[in-house]
């Protein structure tokens, strides 16, 4: 591996520590009615756990309603109950064609909760992106140490990788002030 080939490995491994971030504050209940908040909801469907998503067609017709109409009628009691057992807090109903979950408004409690959650993944989103700091310097020094580069080369790479981990760690930040913002919304 030469030093370009790191920087572009180090920039995707970064890129997708943003992304799962993104795929962790999707999961957060803010009070609005997103489809997202089923993505995690398996249902013991014929012996096989299923996402509601492959057995259902999920949909917000409201800011405050999440819908699913499930293809098969007699998968709505399953759906009800995978939503029931699941840890979003939720009281699905079933008017026979379709379960509809209401998203109540958040107290301020709640909303406190899951600012902390919010901060706790940022977290992990910036050690993951500080992790992969550490490889690439760890891969630079190898390749001084290899000869394929000089120190000065090493010293310049390594400001060059600290640069890019603290661009990251600011789109980090700048996605969960944005969440935060959200989630204290009323």
């Amino acid at each position: 591996m030469d030093k370009d080939t790191l920087m572009l490995d180090a920039e995707e491994r970064m890129e997708k520590a943003l992304l799962a971030l993104d795929k962790e504050f999707a999961k957060l209940r803010t009070g609005r009615a997103s489809t997202s908040l089923v993505d995690n909801i398996k249902v013991d469907y014929y012996g096989t756990l299923t996402p509601v998503q492959q057995m259902s067609t999920v949909s917000c017709p409201d800011s405050r309603t999440v819908t699913i109409q499930p293809w098969d009628k007699g998968a709505m009691a399953l759906i009800e109950k995978a939503i029931l057992n699941s840890d979003l807090g939720l009281n699905p109903q079933n008017d026979g064609k379709v379960v509809r979950i209401s998203i109540p408004p958040l107290t301020e409690d709640r909303r406190k909760e899951l600012v902390k959650v919010c901060k706790k993944y940022t977290e992990e989103s910036k050690v993951a992106i500080r992790n992969v700091r550490r490889d690439v310097n760890d891969g630079m020094k190898k390749l001084e140490k290899d000869k394929v580069l000089s120190e000065d080369e090493l010293k310049k790479a390594m400001d060059d990788i600290q640069k890019i981990t603290d661009s990251y760690v600011a789109k980090a930040d700048q996605k969960a002030a944005a969440k935060e913002k959200e989630i204290m919304e009323i």
